[in-house]
């Protein structure tokens, strides 16, 4: 079933489309044609659970941000905050991160967002396009282990666990790694002699905190109301979506009807691929289900080993490989009802699973052959893949890094879950 999934991808055949021919062709020769009338109801099933509704809304809430002048109002922000800095410029592309990520939960939409504004901007000041590319591109995938991150929805989703506790057990590492992305970027800024954006002048910095202080309330409105649990994470979503509403529109009335247009078409497009992935997905996860695969596997693997540490090691090779082929919508979605037995079965906890999970899938979006962040950071600075990777690769050391820690030392990512949900 593997093989033939991969040979359609080879050949151009769309994910979600592949996963639905190789389900139906498998379900049909297990069960035989009366199995396929029940097909629509599975593939609806799949795709309207409740938690799944946060996916088109955060969509939508990131794209109305990209048209209401929030993004650059958060950019000067952290110029003004860290623009005094050598390679300051990178540590504004760092920070200007860690503020979207929490908003739109995506990377692709991170760097399309913000990338178009900073590559250029970095390439006035004498930053080569490659680093420009890569520091843009490692800093959006921040998105992905930062709340409210999509791939944690699609996690918690596809393992049965907390959406909440997932969101909260990704705010230490995604710090973390902000952090240890500055410093690489320093290092190399004072090797290169870029130069510093501007002197630190506290009065900039308040005159534009007040100018993105609405811009900066959405992360309060939307973590503060799940985290405290007054509202769900599909909630906050649909909070996401009518706060960058008002706040582009009667706040900073740079939203009009035609973008707001605009911003739901491109919300639609988008929504449409993922979950159209969702349904085919809740084909194949039914069939590997009632042939009990992923029970085998887990099996299988228990017979090799018991011990947590070297079952995390054999599975962080194997997400690391298939997120090099994969985008990590589709590999969790693939992967995880089939491991999730295993994780269970040597007392790993899901939570913590989860963010080996999105991280390891985080780091294939900056790793080729797929590297769909990647390649979209070297679009908006048209430089070539392979020279931005070989830049790319200290930030890459760093995910790594942040990967390592959070696998091998689990109660870094848990310490807030078990603090305030146990």
């Amino acid at each position: 079933m593997f093989l033939a999934l991969i040979a359609l991808v080879l050949i151009n055949i769309p994910i979600a489309i592949a996963l639905g021919i190789v389900a139906l062709v498998a379900m049909v020769a297990t069960s035989g044609p009366a199995v396929m009338p029940n097909l629509a109801l599975v593939l609806f099933d799949g795709a309207t659970k409740f938690s799944l509704i946060a996916i088109p809304l955060f969509i939508l809430a990131g794209a109305i941000m990209n048209s209401s002048g929030i993004s650059r109002r958060l950019i000067a922000f952290a110029s003004a905050l860290f623009g005094f800095i050598r390679g300051g410029l990178a540590m504004v592309s760092i920070g200007t991160s860690l503020f979207f990520a929490e908003i739109s939960g995506s990377a692709v939409a991170d760097v399309a967002a913000l990338g178009s504004v900073l590559i250029p901007a970095m390439e006035r000041k004498g930053y080569s396009k490659e680093f420009a590319a890569a520091v843009t591109s490692s800093s959006a995938t921040l998105a992905v282990i930062i709340p409210p991150s999509i791939p944690m929805i699609l996690y918690a989703v596809m393992s049965g666990s907390s959406v909440v506790e997932v969101f909260v057990a990704g705010i230490i590492p995604g710090v973390v790694g902000g952090v240890l992305m500055m410093a690489v970027a320093y290092r190399f800024a004072v090797r290169h002699n870029y130069p510093v954006e501007q002197t630190f002048q506290l009065s900039r910095l308040w005159q534009t905190f007040k100018d993105a202080s609405w811009a900066l309330l959405l992360p309060v409105i939307i973590l503060g109301g799940i985290f405290t649990g007054w509202v769900t994470a599909t909630e906050g979503a649909g909070l996401a979506v009518v706060a960058a509403t008002l706040i582009g529109g009667l706040v900073y009335r740079e939203l009009d009807l035609k973008q707001l247009r605009s911003s739901m078409l491109d919300g639609g497009v988008q929504t449409a691929v993922v979950m159209l992935l969702v349904a085919t997905s809740a084909l194949l996860a039914t069939y590997l289900t009632e042939t009990q695969v992923p029970q085998k596997l887990a099996q299988s693997m228990i017979e090799l080993t018991t011990n947590r540490y070297l079952i995390l090691a054999m599975l962080n090779f194997f997400f690391l490989a298939i997120g090099l082929f994969l985008h990590s919508v589709a590999a969790i979605i693939l992967v995880v009802p089939i491991v999730m037995p295993l994780v269970y079965a040597v007392g790993i906890d899901p939570v913590h699973f989860g963010l080996v999970v999105t991280l390891n899938l985080g780091i294939g979006q900056q790793t080729p052959p797929v590297a769909s962040v990647l390649v979209t950071a070297c679009s908006v600075a048209k430089a070539d893949i392979w020279e931005v990777s070989k830049v790319n690769a200290r930030f890459v050391a760093v995910l790594l890094a942040v990967l390592l820690l959070v696998t091998y030392a689990p109660a870094i990512p848990l310490s807030l879950v078990n603090l305030f949900y146990r």
